[in-house]
């Protein structure tokens, strides 16, 4: 009986370290960027799903909640925040919608199993990191009105970064799913 505590509780510490670790690598993510108006170009979409492919749903969510969690505390960890951070502002700002979508993204990822095949792969990743653009432009189109070109805005200058990163994460997927038997 001690020894399924142990393992639980050794478990229950290498699960938060994860959730913390891949809150601060999708944190570095939101940095690498590269700016837009009014949404940036970031590495946090590739950080999202590798989150989905490498750990499961349920330490992605959490790892994705947390790091929402510290940006509306103020802690700047989003894409264009200040170094003192903005919290609620920034969250509710245009990237909002975008920001809501990691989670589904992330969920969505953790589906895409070892025995899919690359266009089964591929075709999980496009669904995952559609669902952060859908969201970002009803988001977006919510904020600054529907009569503007929202997807030539929040969409369309993306479109390229975003095919080459599902390229990539297909490509490597199968080393990636490796993690979950480590995790």
């Amino acid at each position: 009986m001690e020894l399924i505590k142990q393992n639980t509780q050794n478990q229950l510490v290498k699960s938060l370290i994860l959730i913390f670790v891949g809150s601060l690598i999708l944190t570095i993510s939101a940095k690498i960027r590269i700016p837009f108006y009014p949404v940036p170009m970031t590495m946090q979409t590739f950080v999202v799903l590798f989150l989905g492919l490498s750990f499961g749903y349920k330490i992605a969510l959490a790892t994705v909640g947390l790091y929402l969690l510290e940006g509306i505390l103020g802690f700047p960890v989003f894409s264009n925040s200040p170094e003192k951070g903005v919290g609620i502002a920034y969250f509710t700002g245009p990237t909002m919608g975008y920001l809501i979508g990691f989670l589904t993204a992330c969920y969505l990822a953790s589906l895409v199993k070892k025995s899919d095949n690359y266009f089964l792969v591929f075709t999980k990743l496009i669904l995952s990191v559609s669902t952060i653009y859908i969201l970002g432009v009803l988001w977006l189109g919510t904020l600054i009105g529907w009569d503007k070109p929202l997807f030539e805005l929040g969409v369309t200058p993306f479109l390229i970064a975003e095919f080459f990163k599902i390229c990539l994460l297909t490509v490597i997927s199968k080393k990636i799913i490796r993690l979950k038997r480590i995790i």
